[in-house]
């Protein structure tokens, strides 16, 4: 798939999940004015919607209809806006700037940010169980079983704590991948394992395939974010560059050097697309998202 037409695809992932959040949105009660436009702020940021891409994605390569998986493209997309909310918090990374605009805490304060996470975290399960009335009940458990894990503490949640234990901390590359691994890796995992549950292909060979790809496509675009923190400017990243060194984190860079982390990233991009060879051009796309991981600029 050449570089304009995985743009293209970005683009209509985005317009298709924000069409459906927007509509959800809608649909629900305005209790709490100022909470409510905290949360719109945050969703509706120009955020890039790798995840839900994933997830139209992963629909294409099993031969599916995308809109089978809004469902799980909205809920994960809310989960992802959520994490970056309090991720931005003073007593988390301490960021001003997010997909080049002032942070949630920063327009709203940190009381509203904190409040916000909390409503996306929860409304992104509602939309998971309401949206798709044609998925049955018993797949619907399934997809809160493995959202809850890859969110909470077998997950994201616990990405992030083990990476606030480490900063300014020394960190070996085993510890830093498994930091990762949990971190951004098992949303983006997520996102292929709740596509399959919702079109009925969980632990089929197809979904066993993708999950390998998912696991070297999540720990790859770490890497990536890591080395972009190093040589990308804080007007194209949308993000203040630089902040991982300032923090004194561990990132790949610091361990492995600025060339070797580029050497890693590629062998991850090869490690994904040799998980996913078996696949015909239904996978083109899978194909074209992580050459772009590894490629993009921000």
């Amino acid at each position: 798939m050449a570089t304009n037409d995985i743009q293209d695809f970005f683009k209509e992932s985005q317009q298709q999940v924000e069409k459906v959040i927007q509509e959800i949105l809608n649909s629900t009660g305005n209790i709490a004015p100022t909470l409510n436009e905290a949360i719109h702020y945050s969703i509706f940021n120009g955020g890039k919607r790798f995840r839900p891409s994933l997830c139209y994605a992963t629909a294409l390569a099993l031969n599916a209809d995308t809109s089978k998986v809004d469902c799980v493209a909205a809920a994960i997309e809310i989960i992802h806006c959520y994490s970056l909310v309090h991720d931005d918090l003073p007593s988390m990374d301490d960021d001003s700037l997010r997909r080049g605009k002032p942070t949630c805490h920063i327009v709203y304060g940190e009381s509203n940010a904190i409040l916000a996470g909390d409503a996306m975290q929860a409304f992104a399960f509602q939309v998971l169980i309401e949206l798709n009335p044609k998925i049955t009940t018993e797949q619907k458990l399934s997809m809160i079983i493995e959202l809850s894990k890859a969110s909470g503490n077998e997950g994201m949640a616990a990405g992030q704590a083990l990476d606030l234990e480490a900063t300014n901390k020394d960190c070996d590359l085993e510890q830093l991948e498994r930091i990762h691994r949990f971190k951004t890796g098992k949303i983006i995992q997520a996102c292929i394992d709740l596509s399959a549950i919702a079109l009925g292909q969980q632990n089929t060979e197809a979904h066993l395939s993708l999950q390998a790809y998912a696991q070297a496509l999540g720990l790859a675009f770490q890497v990536k974010d890591d080395i972009l923190d190093v040589e990308g400017n804080t007007e194209t990243l949308g993000k203040n560059q630089g902040a991982d060194a300032a923090m004194n984190k561990n990132t790949y860079p610091r361990l492995l050097g600025l060339e070797n982390a580029k050497f890693m990233a590629n062998e991850l991009h090869e490690k994904a697309l040799s998980a996913i060879s078996a696949f015909g051009k239904e996978a083109d796309t899978l194909r074209a998202l992580s050459h772009y991981v590894i490629h993009r600029e921000k």
